[in-house]
């Protein structure tokens, strides 16, 4: 079993990743979804953390090896970058969604110098809207951004087409596709059902992969 595979399983463990075909999700859109993510429960399961944690550094590392400063996304990539940070020996901060309103104001927390090389830390990507804004803010900062290293991507195609738009690299410790794969290996769904959370994938706007 490979880290993608192992982190996967860890992930639908703790329902960090939870599959419910037969009774979709409702999202705020109105889109209803077969799967729900919530990495933060990866902070409350110590192996699989640090497990998550150490391939995040390693991926660093690997990936972006002029890396300077982590900086985590609001607010669910904060305690990841601030754990990855602190095994690498990096600083970190963080930025909002939006500046604050009292105060100095600011969007991004931490000590930043222009020019900065900078990977950005970021717990899910779906549609990278809430990533290519953090980049952008980054770069209006002075820094340079290296790229992204999120731990699961549902790598659906709005979001690759934004990131490339945006020509940010990102990395991703698991997929949507890998940890399907090991749900149907493991029993946690039907082996039949990983076709229709790919057609989900593929086109979420088109309920059609209920009846496929």
């Amino acid at each position: 079993m490979n880290i993608s595979e192992k982190i996967a399983e860890g992930l639908l463990s703790v329902k960090a990743v939870f599959f419910r075909p037969d009774e979709p999700f409702t999202w705020a859109s109105g889109i209803k979804s077969p799967v729900y993510c919530d990495n933060r429960l990866i902070l409350t399961a110590p192996k699989l953390r640090a497990l998550v944690e150490n391939h995040l550094a390693e991926t660093v590392r690997a990936e972006f090896p002029e890396c300077e400063v982590l900086m985590g996304t609001s607010t669910a990539g904060i305690p990841h970058a601030a754990i990855a940070a602190h095994i690498l020996g990096m600083p970190m901060g963080y930025v909002r969604s939006g500046a604050k309103d009292h105060g100095r104001q600011n969007r991004i927390e931490g000590k930043l110098e222009p020019g900065a090389k900078v990977v950005v830390i970021e717990d899910l990507i779906s549609t990278a809207g809430s990533a290519v804004e953090t980049c952008e803010a980054l770069r209006e900062a002075g820094a340079e951004v290296l790229g992204i290293i999120s731990i699961f991507t549902y790598g659906m195609e709005k979001g690759r087409e934004r990131l490339a738009a945006a020509n940010v690299k990102c990395v991703s410790l698991t997929n949507f596709d890998t940890v399907a794969n090991v749900a149907a290996r493991t029993g946690y769904i039907r082996p039949e059902d990983v076709r229709r959370l790919i057609c989900f994938r593929d086109n979420p706007s088109d309920d059609g992969w209920r009846t496929k």
